[in-house]
């Protein structure tokens, strides 16, 4: 019997247990995988883990109530154990008039469709040729330049595995992933004896698109070289440029205010927004798990929904929430087929939450600034999602007639999260999807920089 099959098998009678003992609905998930970790640093090996895992999950429902157990004893008692502990679970439980499954008639049905999200090369990589991409890239750093005399190791990392949800309304599904990476961390010295580290990395589902460990290595170097005699600069209002990175983060924070979690707890500064501006006209996001080979893709929901592309904001307009099935009761609508399953709790999640390209290359948008700050790291997490403020710790370089001038450090820059969306002027065409949540470059009118 395959991993699949006994997976599939094995979600489907604990299912049937907690039915047997009295469960009005039962939802299990079992899973397995497998990680591989290497870390080299200056050439030698540092640290090399392998590990496999197989869990299943549990949640069960009756009378309004809800349980929830998981456990990695897969034997014929920790099984027992799971299912039975769900049940006394349950009566320990508050009732809740909003919980309950997602509707039978919504479930998804086969074919499901094939996002091909595993790569069999990912799997048979074994640790000495981990060992030898970890090591190709940190030499590649230190070959690019001489100044780059210290390292903080190189790593690569590969993951596989498969997950079978059985739901008792009638669901079931099987889906297997693969993802590998490799980062770079170069040091180099600076005046003072200060230490200025980099690091660049490469992440994809498939093995043959990862960047070239040589390219991943003389990038990092660049990215640590062009740090070294920071300025620090006086405090003004000056545009901001967001490097693909940072303005990855940005959106990441947009992203935490628009799930049905936030919504209905009114811990976002967004409720009553949809159909408003809640950023330029130049700003599309789209929630998409539909996307080949994308870092958070799946053919179907964590309630068995089957996957679809959601238009969040189009041309700058809020064009709705992300919801599961609970956050969609509790708001009186439908889910958008957003649940997700972290263990045996299911609540509202992105999956794709991508920025669309604009229409200027990276060195046009820099070229059209003049004069600002380009932002490449943030430190800190100053957000508040219910007013939208945000403050942040931030380091990059100064612009000056459309190129970047020094590096500068130690600044923080502050605004308001809905101004800073509607502030966006500029979009570069620079997206690189190699991580859920993604943004080209951008550059926002104005903010409040904070130096000297």
């Amino acid at each position: 019997m395959s991993e699949e099959a006994r997976l599939q098998s094995l979600a489907a009678s604990i299912v049937e247990s907690a039915q047997k003992l009295g469960a009005e609905v039962a939802e299990a998930r079992a899973s397995s995988g497998w990680e591989l970790t290497v870390r080299v640093r200056v050439g030698e090996p540092e640290l090399v883990q392998e590990a496999g895992h197989r869990s299943v999950a549990l949640r069960v429902m009756k009378g309004g109530r809800v349980a929830l157990t998981s456990t990695s004893d897969l034997t014929e008692t920790g099984i027992r154990r799971t299912v039975t502990d769900a049940i006394e679970l349950l009566e320990l439980s508050e009732v809740d008039p909003f919980s309950g499954p997602a509707p039978a008639h919504l479930l998804s049905k086969p074919p499901y469709p094939d996002l091909d999200l595993y790569d069999a090369a990912v799997e048979n990589i074994d640790a000495g040729q981990a060992l030898e991409l970890a090591k190709r890239g940190e030499a590649a750093a230190f070959a690019h330049d001489p100044r780059i005399t210290l390292s903080e190791g190189a790593s690569f990392s590969r993951l596989t595995g498969q997950s079978a949800l059985v739901l008792s309304s009638g669901f079931t599904g099987m889906t297997r992933g693969s993802n590998a990476s490799l980062v770079v961390s170069p040091v180099a010295m600076d005046e003072g004896d200060k230490r200025r580290r980099g690091h660049y990395w490469t992440s994809r589902r498939h093995f043959a698109e990862l960047e070239s460990p040589e390219d991943v290595g003389a990038e990092a170097a660049r990215r640590t070289l062009r740090q070294l005699s920071p300025r620090k600069v006086a405090t003004c209002e000056a545009p901001v440029v967001f490097d693909k990175e940072a303005a990855r983060s940005i959106i990441g924070t947009f992203a935490g205010c628009i799930v049905g979690g936030s919504v209905w707890r009114k811990s976002t500064y967004l409720l009553g927004r949809e159909g408003t501006p809640v950023g330029s006209a130049l700003l599309d996001i789209t929630d998409d798990p539909l996307i080949v080979r994308g870092p958070a893709s799946r053919p179907y929901d964590g309630e068995g929904l089957a996957s679809r592309r959601n238009v969040v904001v189009e041309s700058g307009v809020l064009k709705t929430f992300l919801l599961d099935s609970y956050s969609g009761r509790k708001l009186g609508r439908e889910s958008t087929g957003n649940a997700a399953r972290a263990g045996a709790s299911v609540g509202a999640s992105t999956t794709n939450f991508v920025l669309k390209n604009g229409t200027m290359s990276h060195e046009e948008l820099l070229a059209s600034t003049g004069t600002g700050l380009y932002v490449t790291d943030m430190m800190g997490f100053g957000f508040n999602a219910v007013t939208g403020d945000f403050s942040r710790g931030a380091s990059g370089f100064w612009i000056e007639n459309g190129k970047l001038a020094y590096p500068v450090s130690e600044l923080t820059i502050s605004s308001n999260l809905d101004a800073m969306l509607k502030g966006i002027d500029g979009l570069a065409d620079d997206l690189d999807m190699k991580t859920s949540v993604a943004s080209p470059t951008f550059r926002i009118d104005r903010m409040t920089i904070s130096g000297t």
